[in-house]
Formats: structure tokens, C-alpha cells, sequence
């Protein structure tokens, strides 16, 4: 795997979260108060930052086999929980993830709730919700950067590119305070859980003894194999929705007339 490569997946994979709790901090400092959310987003990074110290240097000693077969595992878990969400969105049987939607539920839910001051926080809710938020997504991204980056050896440069993504997001959140709608979320959170679980594959193959033809060039086949497959879902759904939207209207009909 290419250090472009890496940096493209993890970069995009971290992207998608950022988006998620940025609007969640949005949200918060737009209805409460600036200061104590942006405290609560402080406590979380220190927390995360925390974490990544602690785990980071004890994935690396884990033995190549063992650890590609760790990591493969749980990138396949996320992988597949992403695109089975991403394929039931697109082929109508979920709805569409709208960040839009998801900013009036936080910022109403934020206006209503009761002013309450803790220590030196001026507003506990807006703490809280911005620190639940920012840990919660940001756990995502720290397990992202960490399994791409110790199973390629380059926990740097994952790093990197996990920091890119949440500071080139959260600029452009903070630069409109406004929810980054426009993001085209659902269809990164399809092209990351494609990404995810092709290497959750790829490696955790590896981490069992088995040789893929060609090596890393065998993600060329994996990739386009399970977006396929994927959309091939989406096309089966959505013609099993329009089927039954049909049948439906049929029965509508037959039941007016009669």
C-alpha cells in the first residue's frame, strides 16, 4: 500500500467523522455558549490524545501476522456495518443521513435544556454535548489512523492525515456556522466502508497465512469487487421498493373501487 494510498483512506475515513461531531459543536456553541463548548471539544482531544499515546506504541508490538489479522477483523466490522448502512440508504430503506437535520435537532434539543454552571464551565450542557460528541467521533478516528497506520507501519503519516481531515473540516464548519449539508456524507460514508472493507479483507487474509496474487495489487480487484457488489444491493432494493410501492398502489386502487 502507497503512502498516497494510506493517506487518502485514513484521510477520508476521518473526514466523514469530523463532519459528524463538528455539527455537533456547531450546534451546541451556536445555541448555548461558545466557550463552554469549545472547553468540552479541549477535554475531548485531551482525552483521545490520551488514548493514542497509550495504544499506539502497543499495537506496534504486536507480531505483522497477528496484528494484520486484528486489524482486519475490526475493519471489517466497521466496513461492513458502513456499507450495509450506505446500501439501505441508497436503496430507500433507510433514510438519507442529513447533517442539515441532524444541526435543528441538536440546536433545539440545546435550546431547551437548563442553564447549569459547574466549576469554572459556564454552561454544562453545551460542555457536555460538545465533549460527548468529539470523544464519541473522535474514538472512531483514532481507531481509523491507529489500525491503518500500525499495520502499514506508518502511524505518522496516518496521523497526519486523520489531523488534516478534522482541521480542514472544522475550519470550513467554523468558517459558515452552519452545518456542512453540502458535504457529500452519504456517499463518502459508501466510498469508506467500500475501502474499509476491502482491507479488513486484504489484511485480515494476510494475518491468517494467506498470499494474495499479486499482493497490494490485488486491492485493485478487491476494491471495485466489493463496490460492485455493493451497488448490485442497492439496484436489487430498489427494485424490490419500487415493486412494492406497485403493489400497493394496485391494491389501493382495487380497494376505491370496490
Amino acid at each position: 500500500m502507497t503512502t498516497g494510498a494510506l493517506f487518502l483512506a485514513v484521510f477520508l475515513a476521518c473526514a466523514v467523522e469530523a463532519v459528524e461531531a463538528t455539527t455537533i459543536v456547531l450546534a451546541a456553541g451556536t445555541a448555548r455558549d461558545w466557550r463552554s463548548a469549545n472547553t468540552g471539544v479541549l477535554a475531548a482531544l485531551i482525552v483521545l490524545a490520551a488514548l493514542v499515546a497509550g495504544l499506539g506504541p502497543a499495537l506496534t508490538q504486536l507480531p505483522i501476522g497477528a496484528l494484520r489479522l486484528f486489524v482486519g477483523a475490526l475493519l471489517l466490522i466497521f466496513g461492513l456495518q458502513w456499507v450495509r448502512k450506505a446500501v439501505l440508504r441508497a436503496g430507500g430503506y433507510k433514510p438519507m443521513h442529513d447533517e442539515a437535520a441532524i444541526f435543528q435537532e441538536q440546536f433545539g434539543a440545546a435550546q431547551a435544556a437548563e442553564v447549569q454552571r459547574r466549576g469554572r464551565v459556564s454552561d454544562w450542557y453545551a460542555f457536555t454535548l460538545s465533549f460527548k460528541g468529539v470523544l464519541l467521533e473522535g474514538l472512531e478516528v483514532a481507531f481509523i489512523a491507529l489500525t491503518f497506520g500500525s499495520n502499514q507501519h506508518a502511524i505518522t503519516l496516518a496521523a497526519v492525515a486523520a489531523v488534516t481531515a478534522i482541521v480542514v473540516v472544522a475550519l470550513i464548519g467554523f468558517a459558515v456556522r452552519a452545518p456542512l449539508s453540502r458535504v457529500p456524507e452519504n456517499t463518502l460514508k459508501f466510498v469508506v466502508g467500500v475501502m474499509l472493507t476491502s482491507f479488513g479483507m486484504f489484511w485480515g487474509a494476510e494475518g491468517a497465512g494467506a498470499n494474495w496474487p499479486g499482493s497490494d495489487a490485488a486491492l485493485l480487484v478487491i476494491v471495485p469487487a466489493v463496490a460492485a457488489f455493493a451497488g448490485l444491493l442497492v439496484l436489487a432494493l430498489r427494485k424490490q421498493a419500487t415493486g412494492t410501492l406497485v403493489v400497493a398502489a394496485e391494491n389501493a386502487a382495487v380497494g376505491g373501487a370496490a
